[in-house]
């Protein structure tokens, strides 16, 4: 009835949902990265092992699968910049995506050409991409408390932005190679307003007008929170569509849309990091199972020295401008090497470089490959570090998640309160006064508590995506009375 193909690919979805909630919690608490057991999910899964995957360079369903997955990427990033935070540190934002970004992209690019005999346009495309430092890689560092607030918003602003400064660097070298290098300056001109203007035009026209109504909506109807999550995934595509039906740039719109969403609508904002980022970072691990069944293995086929020395200067050289730039920022020294080593190369830097495979550009095949051996390297060497920082960051007698034991007994709690979802101030001082353990908890996002941090007396800050392991610090009472504030 049902096509092998169709129950291979809903095998393989099914797969990736169950392993990646399952270990979503060893993951969080043991630092393992969280890439690395994918890429190896992906051989299980691939020709070499089950054989539910098999996707080629030139399979119709890898370029659907990148084309997603580089939508969710940029838009993803874009909605989760705080605008307040870009405006507080402008100016190291600016560092680390000017120099910081185009200085290594450069270096990169020159490194391409020397030891491996690209063309200049092959080494712009290859340089790009392998600037791009990784959210995906990053993800689990950034959500850490223990992370200093400077390197967080650095890191944050850097991976979530560097990727709209370094993709049409590949598109314009693209277009270069597609017309033998001879620039037609009306045609050029015609894909430069499309790639800088109209795209991002059309996608933060998108942007508004999906607020506009969406405010509309909510405050005459109601929007369930959920389904917001959901509407600005909708935004999103929606964006792209747009953009690349009028001869835009689908993934600059994408990304405006996101920008405009972040600067407009916070609760939007929110409603997307509580419930849209989770299905977005399961396809984005879910392109990398795809990735790891065949294709980011083929980097293995273009080892040799030259290969491995430009490897080295790929992955060191985004460290080795950083340190120096950041030297007059006013950071500490501990801050500044934080930012310059964790920049790790993952999906961004392979999607950017799909893009000369899906326009068909000669020599397109040997640049992913060689970045799918960066890729591999950067995947060992920073998801140990990030590994090990996060081990570290564990406090003297918590336990992590994956080794911890059953609760310890408490004393039995006294008569149950009927305790209603909401409940007023008054309410709440009624228990307090019967002998009820009542804990005040503040559990706004971090992007509404941050501007202030201000918070009601008494109460405790349990920040929502890492709410449990606070607890535990705190040593809250299993069988208190929990009232939650949010506003």
């Amino acid at each position: 009835m049902f096509t092998e193909n169709l129950v291979h690919g809903l095998a393989l979805i099914g797969i990736v949902i169950v392993l990646a909630s399952l270990l979503s919690g060893v993951i969080d608490r043991s630092g393992l990265p969280q890439v690395g057991i994918f890429l190896i999910l992906g051989v299980l899964v691939g020709p070499t092992g089950l054989g539910i995957v098999n996707l080629r360079l030139d399979s119709p369903a890898l370029q659907v699968i990148a084309t997603l997955a580089l939508v969710l990427v940029l838009f993803s990033d874009a909605i989760a910049v705080d605008m307040r935070d870009v405006r507080q540190h402008r100016g190291l934002g600016a560092l680390v995506l000017g120099p910081g970004t185009l200085i290594p992209a450069a270096i990169i690019g020159a490194a391409g050409h020397v030891l491996l005999g690209l063309t200049p346009l092959e080494s712009a495309i290859i340089g790009a991409a392998l600037a791009s430092t990784d959210p995906v890689l990053l993800r689990n560092l950034l959500r850490r408390p223990s992370l200093p607030t400077t390197a967080r918003m650095a890191l944050r602003l850097e991976s979530g932005m560097n990727d709209v400064v370094l993709l049409p660097i590949v598109v314009l070298a693209i277009l270069l190679v597609q017309s033998g290098g001879t620039v037609d300056t009306m045609e050029f001109g015609q894909h430069a307003i499309g790639l800088f203007l109209l795209g991002p035009g059309l996608g933060a026209f998108v942007g508004f007008t999906a607020i506009t109504l969406l405010e509309q909506v909510r405050s005459r109807a109601g929007v369930r929170r959920d389904y917001e999550s959901l509407y600005a995934l909708g935004v999103a595509f929606t964006a792209f569509a747009a953009a690349e039906a009028v001869g835009g740039s689908g993934f600059l719109a994408a990304f405006a849309a996101g920008l405009m969403v972040a600067a407009l609508d916070v609760e939007l904002c929110d409603c997307f990091l509580d419930y849209g980022q989770a299905t977005a970072e399961m396809f984005l691990l879910f392109t990398f199972v795809a990735f790891g069944g065949w294709l980011i293995w083929t980097g293995l086929e273009v080892i040799s020295v030259p290969a491995l020395i430009f490897a080295v200067i790929a992955l060191a050289a985004r460290t080795a401008v950083l340190l120096p730039v950041l030297a007059r920022s006013g950071l500490a020294a501990r801050d500044r090497r934080l930012i310059a080593w964790f920049g790790p190369r993952g999906l961004s830097s392979l999607l950017l470089v799909l893009l000369p495979v899906f326009a068909g550009m000669p020599g397109s095949v040997h640049l992913f490959q060689i970045t799918s051996l960066v890729v591999l390297l950067s995947v060992l060497l920073h998801g140990t570090a990030i590994a090990l920082f996060l081990r570290k960051d564990v406090g003297p007698g918590e336990k992590l998640e994956t080794d911890a034991g059953p609760p310890a007994k408490s004393a039995p709690a006294p008569e149950a309160v009927m305790v209603p979802e909401r409940i007023t101030i008054d309410e709440m001082r009624r228990l307090q006064e019967s002998g009820e353990q009542v804990i005040i908890a503040d559990v706004r996002t971090d992007r509404t508590w941050n501007p202030d941090q201000v918070m009601a007396q008494g109460a405790v800050r349990l920040p929502p995506d890492d709410a449990v392991r606070r607890a535990r610090q705190l040593g809250l009472d299993h069988h208190g009375t929990v009232v939650l504030y949010c506003t």
